[in-house]
């Protein structure tokens, strides 16, 4: 494979297909408009003193403006931070002193979300790099920092230097929780992303006069941006919703006859629920699933008698979503599970026993670690987390157990640690902890996840200050303004002390009793007469 390969660029250079690169909004985006606008972008970015190495952070919903800006940076030597929409002003503050983003794009408003308000919850001192703001459409960011429009598909600006062509280096970075507090930043390359995209396309043996996309989850992500790049990498049209909603979803999903689309396992729910037709999609192929809801094997069964074809899905921001998928020729129990076939041929999986460190034979269960081209170049501005996260040969340990099939497939069983899966999120409890004990009269705060009527929540315990307890409803309002609305906990517990557990290696606070504990309190509320 050619250097040029390697490069993001190469991912649309497919000339003799004449299907539309997008869709959005029912408006259609060739492939030649599509690389006219990434030369567009890495124009706008170059005129505007973006370098090589300079990080911009993109808090967007899913628009052209988003993908275009990701190719351009690609092409100057810059970095993309994906910010995700539903963030709040402790998590975008974290991320854009993390990363060091020199601007960030943003939308004035989308929907209910007002996201200069979000900003006005970010204290200047914390984002020291940050320079200027880039509002996409009209409207109001911030008076707190210079304010300019992204208008590079209406005016005209100076062409950019030649393409680089060092594709090795970090070009996204995707946000993880994994069992830190604050959130780390996964760095991927251009050729990570590339290599990764022509392995789903061949996997799935992607055709651009035969198949379709449903491109329903956020480009912020690794699920929804890898599905997007590698069917663009295929030739294949990728229909785009801006953000996740039943009805258009449905829509589309049958006007189009799409044939492909990847979601979890609620999204499908909220779909479904909203036909009555026994078999409302006869032309899908493959939907691809991640299980983050209880019952979804259930559910599963229910799709698949209805035509929805689920093929069970393994992936993180570290090796890239649709890492591996189920397969056609093997049993509806099998296709379904969390695991499956790594898409490149090149991808190795291997299962370590977590107590004597020896690795261990099929249907053995330990920690999943992982070599493949998809594997990210390593944490940013965190050489001790990617020392920790890659070993000396290459293999990534992602902190997940699951254990190998005999069939050269593996099933992923559960996370270890304490990271919780919040509104299809990896949430450490951490995060949501920190910004409890600095409310006004919370001494120590432990959270934990509970399921809720089929969904997963979280609850916490906060132990008070003396003569100063604050309310639940309070504590809540606080959150609110600070985290993502699916890391609010369900409910907001005082208690006098932690159950915790003596042992040779310190005090171990009781993380099991206390999930229990807020299971059982919710349920004598709920039966308790009023």
């Amino acid at each position: 494979m050619s250097n040029h390969h390697r490069s993001l660029q190469s991912v649309i250079e497919i000339d003799r297909y004449s299907e539309p690169a997008f869709i959005f909004d029912g408006e259609r985006v060739s492939r030649a408009a599509f690389k006219e606008s990434i030369d567009q972008a890495a124009a706008w970015l170059a005129a505007h003193g973006i370098d090589k190495g300079d990080v911009i952070a993109v808090w967007l919903v899913n628009r052209l403006e988003w993908i275009a800006l990701l190719f351009a940076a690609g092409r100057i030597g810059a970095i993309v931070a994906a910010v995700n929409t539903r963030y709040r002003s402790a998590e975008v503050g974290h991320l854009l002193r993390l990363s060091g983003a020199r601007m960030l794009f943003m939308e004035a408003h989308f929907r209910s979300i007002d996201f200069a308000e979000i900003l006005a919850g970010i204290d200047e001192a914390e984002v020291p790099d940050l320079e200027r703001l880039v509002v996409i459409g009209t409207g109001n960011a911030s008076a707190r920092w210079p304010c300019v429009r992204f208008d590079a598909f209406e005016q005209s600006y100076p062409a950019p230097p030649a393409p680089i062509e060092e594709f090795d280096l970090p070009v996204l970075l995707y946000t993880t929780s994994g069992t830190t507090k604050g959130p780390k930043l996964v760095a991927h390359s251009q050729a990570t992303l590339t290599a990764h995209a022509r392995s789903v396309a061949k996997a799935l043996a992607l055709a651009p006069d035969r198949h379709s996309l449903l491109a329903m989850l956020p480009f912020c992500g690794t699920f929804g941006l890898t599905a997007a790049l590698a069917f663009l990498a295929a030739g294949v049209t990728v229909h785009v919703l801006d953000a996740f909603e039943a009805t258009p979803a449905l829509q589309i999903l049958q006007d189009k006859r799409i044939t492909h689309s990847f979601g979890s396992d609620e999204m499908f729910r909220r779909i479904l629920a909203l036909t009555d037709e026994p078999r409302p999609f006869p032309q899908a192929l493959v939907f691809g699933f991640a299980a983050f809801q209880p019952g979804w094997r259930e559910f599963a069964a229910v799709a698949e008698a209805r035509g929805l074809p689920f093929f069970g899905l393994y992936g993180s921001s570290e090796v890239q979503a649709l890492f591996s998928i189920g397969r056609t020729d093997v049993s509806f129990a099998d296709r379904i599970e969390c695991g499956g076939w790594p898409m490149s041929p090149q991808a190795i999986v291997r299962v370590r026993n977590t107590e004597t460190g020896e690795l261990v034979e099929p249907g053995v269960s330990g920690e999943l670690e992982i070599s493949a081209p998809s594997r990210f170049l390593g944490y940013f501005h965190n050489k001790q987390a990617t020392k920790d996260a890659i070993m000396a040969d290459g293999f990534f340990r992602t902190g997940d157990i699951g254990r190998l099939r005999g069939d050269g497939s593996f099933i992923y069983e559960t996370r270890a640690g304490d990271a919780m899966r919040l509104g299809g999120f990896l949430v450490s409890p951490g995060e949501i902890e920190d910004e409890l004990k600095v409310c006004a009269g919370v001494a120590d705060a432990q959270v934990v996840a509970v399921d809720l009527d089929g969904q997963s929540r979280c609850a916490a315990f906060i132990i008070p200050e003396p003569d100063a307890a604050p309310s639940e409803p309070t504590l809540v309002s606080r959150l609110r303004e600070r985290l993502a609305g699916y890391k609010i906990p369900a409910r907001i517990f005082s208690i006098d002390s932690f159950p915790v557990t003596d042992s040779a290696n310190g005090v171990k606070i009781q993380r099991a009793r206390l999930r229990n504990m807020a299971m059982e309190k919710i349920a004598a509320e709920r039966t308790a007469p009023r």
